[in-house]
């Protein structure tokens, strides 16, 4: 029995029926020219050949010593024919009702009486494609570890013909780093107490030189409302070519350019709404804290910048200098800080999550921030799985009590393609912050050219 790290306890103490707590992705392929009508059903049976699982994919929730979510068991035998399922859209096959079957699938509760992962192949597109949803826990995995796995799992081979298992994926050795000789009790201690001055730093270094945003300083809009467990799921791609345009004219990053495109939709869609409050809105960025070599798949390592967006300015470029400022402010706070260090002042920007937890929080009390905007590294070379081309990677996240919409983006080839997940009920129209989307990116290339 393995005990379940804090953070990923977390995501399970979290969730209810309202509020489940598994991210997911939306993949698009295009079958090779050769593909048979029995091609999807053949690649499925292919698979589920295959019948080992890797540790992560045999996990789910323990009761140890009478409380449950302490600690983690492991299947010896899983049954793959139940995580692993497919499906047909109706005619016309339209990618509307694709996402609509999506948006069913984000919104069910995984078992946690079984390994907490599924994967969905779809296919009856009118276009001749095929989809891929799946989904996993949070206190499982996070954003770039899964698409480390996606990027194992594919090839850029488009002729190979033996496709690999993501529940089964060989281990890569990872590189030896050296530690200094503490460990047990004493090396215990000395941690801890690396930990409380750590925390003592982030509160000098981030709070006061760096002036780190604040948590609880953000606005209460009609996006900061209790949610129900309904979802609803919206895509689009962008050409990457666009936005690197603009942050080539501004000096500023990728990054910013997308919180800035954000901003503007999310100030358009509250401004169409008679909604937009004089205070900026507060985005918490996830940031992850990998190696490059970090090839675990295993559990969530992610720290939190909280970026001020700037949406009570009108001028899309001045709104772009707010992002950026805010930013790059803290991201120096982590950089001034070492391993040990940055983990605490990481568990201290995520601590408000925990007043979540608390009963009417979300409809009396002031938000921590009003909404997760996450961009997550994919790959950038064509991607190919039993011959099929991969041409779209939708990520699918959480939104939280309170944050009734999360945006998350991943860089696919050429492309940045952009999921958001939204509250049902709160948001019945979340197409709308898609062209939104696409109407402040042409403002920032207007203002920048």
């Amino acid at each position: 029995m393995e005990f379940i790290a804090p953070l990923d306890a977390l995501f399970l103490l979290l969730e209810s029926r309202e509020h489940p707590m598994h991210v997911g992705s939306l993949q698009l392929f295009e079958p090779p020219e050769d593909a048979g009508q029995e091609y999807l059903r053949e690649f499925r049976d292919t698979l589920l050949a295959d019948r080992t699982c890797r540790p992560t994919f045999r996990k789910r929730p323990a009761t140890w010593l009478g409380a449950p979510q302490l600690a983690w068991t492991q299947d010896t035998e899983v049954d793959l024919d139940y995580h692993v399922k497919r499906s047909a859209l109706p005619a016309p096959g339209r990618i509307g009702q694709l996402l609509d079957h999506a948006s069913t699938l984000h919104s069910a509760l995984l078992d946690r009486h079984r390994p907490m992962w599924e994967m969905h192949f779809v296919e009856g597109l009118a276009d001749g494609r095929f989809a891929l949803y799946s989904k996993m826990h949070h206190s499982l995995i996070d954003g770039v570890s899964a698409q480390r796995l996606l990027r194992r799992t594919l090839t850029t081979d488009p002729f190979a013909t033996e496709p690999k298992t993501p529940w089964n994926l060989p281990r890569k050795p990872r590189q030896e780093t050296q530690h200094k000789g503490r460990s047990g009790l004493l090396g215990g201690l000395a941690a801890a107490g690396e930990s409380t001055a750590a925390l003592m730093k982030a509160t000098r270094t981030g709070l006061l030189q760096q002036q780190l945003t604040l948590p609880f300083e953000a606005p209460r809009t009609m996006l900061n409302v209790p949610i129900g467990g309904a979802r609803t799921c919206a895509v689009r791609t962008w050409s990457m070519d666009r936005i690197k345009q603009v942050k080539k004219a501004t000096g500023t990053t990728v990054n910013d350019v997308v919180l800035a495109m954000s901003a503007g939709a999310l100030r358009a869609y509250l401004l169409e709404r008679d909604a937009l409050p004089d205070k900026p809105l507060i985005a918490m960025v996830p940031m992850s804290l990998r190696d490059a070599d970090d090839t675990d798949s295993q559990g969530v390592k992610i720290a939190a910048l909280l970026c001020n967006l700037g949406t009570d300015v009108a001028d899309p470029m001045q709104r772009l200098r707010t992002v950026s400022e805010s930013t790059r402010r803290n991201k120096e706070v982590y950089r001034s800080l070492n391993s040990t260090q940055t983990l605490a002042v990481a568990a201290l920007m995520l601590s408000p999550m925990a007043a979540i937890l608390l009963p009417g929080f979300a409809a009396m009390g002031t938000p921590p921030f009003n909404i997760v905007i996450s961009n997550v590294p994919g790959a950038r070379e064509p991607l190919y799985w039993n011959g099929s081309r991969l041409d779209a990677s939708y990520p699918l996240s959480i939104p939280l009590d309170g944050q009734a919409v999360n945006i998350t983006l991943t860089s696919n080839g050429d492309n940045l393609d952009f999921g958001l997940v939204g509250c049902r009920r709160t948001l019945p129209d979340l197409h709308r912050l898609l062209d939104h989307l696409e109407d402040s990116l042409t403002a920032l290339e207007d203002a920048s050219a």
